[in-house]
């Protein structure tokens, strides 16, 4: 018969890579005492990672041994579990955009939930609490355009949007121009007027 620590690994294996893994979520295999004497033991071994008290990963075999699992599939799984909305910032965005040469050298996320921060090995990855506004259409092309122009600023903003729109499709310009009703006044004007003289 299987320890609770080889079930919690057996569990673990079989969720996509990057799955968050908590206690309460393997009550199934055994009582809570137990489970997180188990958690803390596959730790210690090397065979979970601790990104945050109480939460865990499954480290990724390499070649070179042990790595942990893609930040973005870190951060997609704990949007699911926890039922926030994350998306990458609007610095991030912007450079994504070609609106900005400096690439960030920090993994910062904006989020709905509470400020935090994950330790994925040495990669620390920064969640900050935004208002909902910023959070539009968290995973698409449009959303990320909407998040860049807000970092870029009202001043730029003219500029922004002559870049912008033609890295989009008439899709993707259609949903970020239903975004308005969400932006701040600043943002609502400049692409009524950007979108009035198209």
């Amino acid at each position: 018969m299987r320890t609770i620590s080889e079930a919690v690994k057996a569990y673990a294996k079989a969720l996509p890579e990057g799955a968050t893994l908590s206690a309460r979520e393997c009550l199934h295999l055994g009582e809570r005492a137990a489970i997180d004497q188990a958690l803390s033991r596959l730790v210690k071994r090397g065979d979970l990672m601790r990104i945050r008290r109480g939460i865990f990963v499954l480290p990724i075999p390499s070649r070179f041994g042990k790595r942990p699992p893609s930040v973005a599939a870190v951060v997609a799984s704990l949007a699911r579990s926890t039922g926030e909305r994350i998306s990458i910032n609007g610095a991030s965005a912007a450079n994504l955009l070609g609106l900005s040469t400096q690439n960030p050298t920090r993994y910062v996320y904006w989020t709905s939930g509470p400020d935090r921060v994950l330790t994925l090995g040495a990669q620390r990855v920064e969640l900050k609490h935004v208002p909902n506004w910023k959070l539009c259409a968290s995973e698409s092309r449009a959303g990320h355009a909407f998040r860049a122009l807000a970092y870029i600023g009202r001043v730029e903003a003219g500029r922004a949007l002559r870049h912008i729109r033609p890295q989009l499709t008439d899709d993707e310009w259609l949903e970020l121009l239903s975004l308005r009703a969400n932006a701040p006044l600043w943002m609502a004007k400049e692409f009524s007027a950007f979108a009035a003289a198209q």
